[in-house]
């Protein structure tokens, strides 16, 4: 049995606001240890489970948080960025056998501790085919075409409520309570560790591949909180003004959705301005 691990940092025990997890700063670097205590907490409870390998994706902004020297040395790390499917690099080799999403968060315009959608800013809603799309959600559709389950998802009470409602079978653990998008009641690494490992040894019996999904075609939308977002976005090809400071487009797969949202979260970045956005 082999196990993903898709590793962000958002949703991480302890994280709280944007110093947190801003690469450089002070409580980044304090925030890593406990990032990386959650990681190695899973890892530990998907061995105990059954599993016999477990490769770990980084996830989070540059894709190189993680303490690899203070993770359980059972597991390996893919760390660095420019991977063809980002967030869950690796689940198209065929050789996964379930996801485990962890230190995850909800998407751009809900309740949530540092919810977002790939942007820190910017993006203020993402909706597929018509449901509104964490990464969570998006990602869960990727590694649905390779017929590998999402079998843990851990982050803030809000994360693991948005979990039920696109992967209502997967184990998930709540290490923190949201109270606003900078505020959460937290858990201390202890115990959220011990929480992570009962979860993820539980969770290691879901992790039983099926047939691909083929649930395409797949529209996105996308708002912004700026309108000449819209017209930097457009630049990508197929991507079409849909309303105000919305676009959209269809893809016939997830991977190739997941792709062009990559290109145009990618445009859009580079057209933001300092303080005006």
């Amino acid at each position: 049995m082999k196990i993903l691990i898709s590793a962000d940092m958002e949703g991480a025990t302890g994280v709280t606001w944007p110093a947190d997890v801003l690469p450089g700063t002070p409580q980044w670097e304090r925030c890593r240890r406990l990032f990386t205590s959650d990681v190695s907490a899973a890892v530990a409870g998907f061995l105990d489970g059954g599993a016999d390998e477990v490769l770990i994706n980084e996830a989070h902004w540059s894709m190189r948080n993680l303490l690899l020297e203070e993770l359980d040395d059972r597991a390996q790390m893919l760390t660095g960025r420019h991977k063809t499917l980002s967030m869950v690099e690796g689940v198209q080799h065929g050789d996964v056998d379930g996801v485990a999403f962890v230190g995850y968060h909800t998407g751009a315009g809900t309740e949530g501790v540092l919810a977002h959608t790939y942007l820190a800013n910017s993006i203020t809603g993402v909706w597929v085919n018509g449901a509104r799309a964490s990464e969570g959600r998006l990602n869960a559709l990727v590694v649905a075409e390779y017929g590998v389950p999402v079998v843990l998802v851990t982050g803030d009470d809000k994360t693991c409520e948005d979990a039920k409602d696109y992967v209502p079978g997967a184990r998930s653990v709540a290490v923190k309570d949201y109270v606003s998008r900078y505020a959460a009641v937290c858990r201390t690494p202890a115990r959220t560790a011990a929480d992570i490992r009962e979860a993820a040894r539980e969770a290691a019996v879901l992790a039983v591949r099926h047939e691909p999904a083929r649930g395409g075609p797949f529209t996105l939308e996308l708002e912004f909180d700026a309108e000449h977002l819209v017209g930097a976005a457009s630049v990508v090809p197929g991507v079409e003004h849909s309303g105000e400071r919305r676009v959209a487009y269809t893809s016939p797969t997830m991977y190739e959705g997941i792709r062009c949202f990559k290109a145009v979260t990618t445009v859009v970045s580079a057209a933001v301005e300092e303080q005006y956005g």
